[in-house]
Order: structure tokens, then sequence, then C-alpha cells
């Protein structure tokens, strides 16, 4: 399914210069997460994140998840 995910947000992210670097479920405080962690030249802030949680969200719900309760989670890679 991670792969599928990955695959199907790869050219509406690259579409609007969004690379996905990753997708990956994590449990944080017993709380399931759809990770996707994400980059963009010159650097990943705020309003890029939100902007791909935009376009990941309704391509997530067509999928019809089977994980009931989970937390979509858009992020950078972070500092190198």
């Amino acid at each position: 399914m991670l792969e599928k995910i990955q695959e199907l947000i790869k050219e509406p992210l690259s579409n609007e210069g969004i690379e996905v670097l990753s997708v990956t479920w994590e449990v944080e405080e017993g709380v399931k997460n759809l990770m996707i962690v994400i980059d963009k030249k010159p650097y990943v802030d705020l309003d890029t994140c939100v902007k791909a949680t935009h376009i990941i969200n309704p391509i997530i719900d067509e999928l019809d998840i089977e994980e009931e309760n989970y937390v979509l989670n858009v992020c950078s890679k972070g500092e190198e």
C-alpha cells in the first residue's frame, strides 16, 4: 500500500516542485501516523507542507485505506 501511495502522489507533487522522499507508517505515543517526507528546493516551509497535504488528502481518501485511525503527517526531511 505504501508504494502505491507514493506512486499516486509523486506526479501531482512533482508538478508543484515537491519531491516525495519516503512514505512510511510510524507509531508515536500510541497514534499511527502515515508519514510522508517531502523536499523542495531551496527549502520546505510550512506553506509547502500545507500545499502538499491539500494535494495528498484527496488521493489518500480515494484509496480507502484499511487503517481506521491514523494521522496524515507531511513533513520535511529536516536539515542535513
